[in-house]
C-alpha cells in the first residue's frame, strides 16, 4: 500500500522550527496538546522532533533557568534525546510499521528531503486491525465453506 493514503498534509501538521524558542515551543505544544512536534529548518526539511521529555530535562539541567526566561533560549540549544527518522513519499509500509513502533509519528519528505507531513501512529494502527480483522474473516468464511462442502450424504 502506498504510505501516501496516510499522510497528513504539512500544512495540517503542528511544527516547529529550529529558530524557535524554548518558549515558543512549549505554549505551542501545550496549546495544541501534543507531546511531541516537527522541527523544520530553514528549508523546509525534517531536523528532528522535540518531545515534551526533551524540554523537561532542559530545563531539570539548568537550574538557572526560569519559565520567564525561556523565551531567551533558542530550540536549536535543546539537545533531543531520540533520533526520529523519517521515511521518503515513496517508502513502503514495512518501513513504515516497523517506524511507529518507537515513534508516535512517521514524518515524510520528498526526494529533495523536504518535509511534506506525516502518518500517525494511530492511522498505522486501525490499518493493521482493519487487515486483521479481514483475513481472520476471509479465514473463517474459507473454513465454513470447506466445512459445508465436504460434508456427504447417504
Amino acid at each position: 500500500m502506498n504510505i501516501a493514503f496516510f499522510l497528513l498534509p504539512k500544512q495540517e501538521v503542528i511544527c516547529v522550527t529550529e529558530e524557535a524558542t524554548l518558549r515558543q515551543t512549549l505554549e505551542r505544544m501545550e496549546y495544541h496538546r501534543y507531546t511531541a512536534v516537527p522541527i523544520l529548518n530553514q528549508d523546509g526539511g525534517y531536523a528532528g522532533t522535540v518531545t515534551e521529555g526533551d524540554l523537561l530535562w532542559y530545563f531539570k539541567n539548568q537550574p538557572e533557568l526560569t519559565f520567564e526566561q525561556s523565551h531567551r533560549v533558542r530550540l536549536m540549544d535543546v539537545p533531543l534525546r531520540l533520533s526520529n527518522r523519517a521515511v521518503q513519499i515513496d517508502a513502503n509500509m514495512e518501513d513504515l510499521i516497523s517506524l511507529v513502533k518507537v515513534q508516535n509519528f512517521v514524518p515524510v519528505v520528498d526526494d529533495m528531503n523536504r518535509f511534506i507531513g506525516i502518518v500517525r501512529r494511530s492511522d498505522i494502527i486501525d490499518y493493521c486491525a482493519k487487515a486483521m480483522v479481514e483475513l481472520t474473516s476471509a479465514s473463517q468464511q474459507s473454513a465454513s465453506s470447506s466445512a459445508a462442502g465436504g460434508t456427504t450424504t447417504g
